[in-house]
């Protein structure tokens, strides 16, 4: 759209800095709504209008200015690609910053020297330690912006030097650093493995020109032309094999681990290794529209729609760490007021409450968890659109299918002819073949290429398709009608009843009924699979919708275990079934709906969560979904769903053990039985750990589902 905009933050190795960013673009003029991926560091702005973007920028540069002065602001297309794993900490003039940091606080410790001394040495190494947490801290105030970590841990630290623990001010400090570093190595090691996603986008293409090979930028190839790919190379751009024969790679694409082999008539998407053969693609989508842009496209924005959880903590952090502080300021001078004892003993009992206020924990590793599921999801092939669609999958109800290139594969094939008497198998099958010549529905190429005998197009004068209905076209001067019963009826033509499980296209010339053909359609291999996974996983209702028969809707359902199955649908009608389902609904779960035609994307759109076949699906569907299964398999639904409940069980760890570990430590710091050090683990300490155990979502491992259908094939 042409009010959004999308900038990157580089170096935003401090991922705390991120809500405070959001929050503050939200409230400059022109902004109507701002999302940043606290991960990736990409910050999505939508303007009240276009007009505004460009003071917007502006502003937008001089906020991450105040928050993180070594933040750099650029456009998202013109980003740095690498990735530091250590986030920028461990270079040369911070390891001599801190080795000199080391040697200051270990001097005074070891040996004795006059106060003043002592304090000047643990003054110097405090500041080598955490100038900058102390200078942030300083702007933040200047901006109005307190109860952050830098606040908090100056604070905190400033207070051990007020009643004289100078060592234990120095060495939380220097824990709370330390602490930091293995935390932004962590996150940065999340984020090197999404970028790996990055590896798919391919360098260069082989542009055919006049019989000459060209390498260009991918960006310059055009649909219609001609690209070669050697073996080991990437297919550049998404296309059809026109020339040679290959195996292709695609397990970095779609998680698919065994190769295939492709040959002329094939399909291949962009990201897939060519193996050993060398190929010509005739090339059929812009590189903007390729696969592999789509995939990056998606993993990069698909933080910016959070989920509930991510929204909660962001809301919860935001009043959680000023009550804490409130509660540390009344521990630090009501209770020395009532029992007499020491203002210094109390003072140190409310510091640790400072320390552990921090929600560093819940801030960061919560993100970093969705982020993960998504970023493990694409690398199995599946494509999801944002954190709130992944938990969405947690609590599914009903899950409606579409029936052809969903649950069956799609290819159908002729397998009866029945001509009226005087009518032969070969000239119904002309007939047929003269309407559906311009088709590249399935039924129609089924069709075409039971005809072996060539279609002149110059002689069919007309050509009407009616969706959902079927084809007329004029050709010999005889008007030819081929299509579903509904055709026939629309046009007062009788037809006999036939009982045949396929689907079934009248023939009609002249307006008088010619015959029919009977098309049939296999079954995926996981279709059932799948089916009974979901029962099992708890889905209340599976159900499907489809144009055709209630013959073979009705045997297809019951093959499959469905629920229920609605037949002989128009793509109206099939909004208005799915539509029954939440008028009808018993319970608050999700309603999903799982289609690949252009007929789908209504109902893709209009479902809470919608699912699109992305490998041999309707463009107009992937754009609608919210999901997208790159190899068309119906089980990765499944895997979908695991990976939406292992996200959800690491969040939720995540949340409880932050909030026991502070919760323990805050009432231990109360009654004097926790120190400094325990309160710098339970803030910083924590946080690493809830880091390390987000990033276990992104271990990638096959499902049992995976598997059976593996041992099957």
């Amino acid at each position: 759209m042409d009010n959004e905009k999308e900038l990157t933050m580089e170096e935003l190795d401090n991922v705390n800095s991120s809500s405070k960013i959001e929050e503050e673009v939200k409230k400059i003029r022109g902004v109507k709504n701002a999302s940043i991926d606290p991960v990736s560091g990409k910050l999505s702005v939508e303007a009240e209008s276009e007009a505004f973007l460009t003071s917007i920028t502006i502003a937008v540069a001089k906020i991450v200015k105040n928050i993180e002065i070594d933040i750099k602001v650029v456009k998202s297309e013109d980003r740095s690609s690498d990735v530091n794993v250590f986030g920028g900490q461990f270079d040369q003039k911070t390891l001599i910053r801190f080795a000199s940091g080391l040697v200051l606080f270990l001097v005074p410790l070891i040996f004795n020297f006059p106060f003043v001394i002592e304090l000047l040495l643990f003054i110097a190494s405090y500041l080598l330690f955490g100038w900058d947490v102390v200078y942030r801290a300083y702007r933040n105030l200047l901006g109005k912006r307190f109860f952050d970590e830098n606040f908090l841990m100056s604070i905190a630290t400033f207070g051990a030097f007020a009643i004289g623990e100078f060592a234990e001010g120095v060495a939380v400090m220097l824990f709370y650093q330390v602490g930091e570093m293995f935390q932004d190595m962590a996150v940065n090691r999340s984020r090197n493995s999404i970028k790996a996603l990055f590896d798919l986008r391919p360098d260069y293409a082989n542009l055919k020109v006049n019989g000459d090979i060209k390498k260009v930028s991918p960006e310059e190839v055009n649909i219609g032309d001609l690209i070669v790919v050697k073996p080991g190379e990437k297919v550049p751009l998404d296309g059809r094999v026109v020339e040679g024969r290959s195996v292709i790679d695609a397990s970095a694409l779609t998680g698919e681990s065994l190769p295939f082999e492709v040959e002329p008539g094939s399909e291949v998407l962009s990201g897939v290794i060519n193996k050993n053969g060398l190929m010509t693609v005739e090339v059929t989508k812009e590189f903007g529209q390729s696969t592999v842009s789509k995939i990056l496209d998606l993993v990069e924005n698909a933080g910016n729609k959070k989920a509930a959880t991510e929204n909660f903590i962001t809301k919860f952090a935001k009043y959680y760490t000023p009550a804490v502080v409130i509660v540390a300021a009344l521990l630090a001078f009501i209770p020395p007021l009532i029992t007499k004892d020491p203002f210094a003993q109390w003072i140190n009992r409310a510091l640790v409450f400072l320390v552990v206020s921090c929600p560093c924990a819940l801030v960061i590793s919560i993100p970093l968890g969705f982020f993960g599921g998504i970023g493990g999801a694409s690398k199995k092939g599946i494509l999801i659109k944002g954190g709130n669609f992944l938990e969405a999958l947690n609590n599914i109800d009903t899950v409606v299918f579409d029936k052809t290139g969903t649950l069956t594969k799609g290819v159908f094939s002729v397998t009866e002819i029945n001509p009226v008497e005087g009518f032969s198998k070969d000239d119904l099958l002309k007939v047929a073949s003269f309407a559906e010549s311009f088709s590249n529905h399935p039924i129609a190429l089924a069709i075409l290429n039971k005809y072996k005998g060539k279609i002149n197009k110059e002689i069919i004068e007309q050509h009407t398709e009616m969706a959902g209905y079927g084809i007329k076209v004029i050709a010999e001067g005889k008007e030819i009608l081929v299509g579903n019963s509904k055709l026939m009826q629309s046009e007062n033509i009788s037809t006999p009843k036939v009982d045949e499980v396929g689907t079934l296209v009248y023939v009609a010339v002249d307006n008088n009924y010619v015959g029919y053909i009977v098309v049939s359609d296999q079954l995926k291999e996981d279709s059932a699979e799948t089916v009974k996974e979901l029962k099992k996983m708890g889905v209340r209702r599976t159900i499907m919708l489809t144009g055709d028969s209630s013959a073979v809707g009705t045997k297809i359902a019951k093959e499959l275990g469905l629920d229920a199955v609605h037949s002989e649908l128009l793509p109206d009608q099939k909004v208005e079934r799915f539509e029954d389902l939440y008028t009808n609904r018993l319970t608050k779960g999700n309603i999903l709906y799982v289609g690949d035609g252009i007929n789908d994307a209504p109902v893709i759109a209009r479902a809470e969560v919608g699912i699109a076949m992305g490998a041999l699906g309707s463009d107009a569907a992937i754009e609608a979904a919210d999901i997208v299964l790159l190899t068309d398999e119906p089980s990765k639904l499944i895997t979908a769903i695991e990976i939406a409940k292992r996200t959800r069980f690491i969040v939720w760890q995540n949340i409880i053990f932050a909030l026991s570990v502070k919760t323990l430590v805050l009432l231990l710091g109360a009654f004097g039985l926790a120190n400094m050090w325990e309160a710098v683990f339970a803030d910083v300490g924590v946080a690493l750990l809830a880091v390390l155990n987000s990033m276990r979502i992104l271990k990638e491992g096959k499902t049992d589902l995976d598997n059976k259908v593996l041992s099957r094939g």
